[in-house]
């Protein structure tokens, strides 16, 4: 039986109600070339709030505040059931600086995401999000 591992993600959104989404490079072993939240996993013995300020802040540069829950979703990779929470939040600024793990970034308005290659099971949930 494959073990279960933690996932945590973010819905930033702008003050124009852009959702922040990143590009994962072609050179990923998980989900390369298609487009994800920023977040990432825990490391031992972290707080939550902590891993998930950390993780966007590696990715992205950014500071951000965490506003809420979105939801939960679970999913499936080759050695792990991944039990993913989504929060929500708000950067304190939209300055991005990628890290080497993703090749691109873009603010989206709602109705564009559902037309973008992105994780599957992210995309459902964000888009229950918004309302679509």
């Amino acid at each position: 039986m494959k073990p279960y591992s933690l996932s945590i993600k973010v819905i930033l959104t702008d003050p124009e109600g852009r959702c922040l989404l990143l590009k994962r490079s072609e050179s990923s072993k998980n989900n390369p070339g298609m487009w994800d939240l920023p977040g990432g996993k825990m490391d031992e013995g972290e707080q939550f709030e902590n891993a998930i300020l950390r993780e966007v802040a590696e990715e992205t540069g950014l500071r951000i505040q965490l506003t809420g829950l979105a939801g939960s979703i679970t999913s499936e990779s080759p050695f792990f059931h991944v039990v993913n929470v989504i929060m929500t939040g708000k950067p304190c600024d939209i300055s991005v600086c990628l890290s080497l793990e993703h090749e691109a970034y873009n603010w989206f308005l709602p109705h564009e995401i559902q037309a973008l290659n992105m994780v599957e099971h992210l995309q459902k949930l964000t888009l229950e999000h918004f309302g679509i």
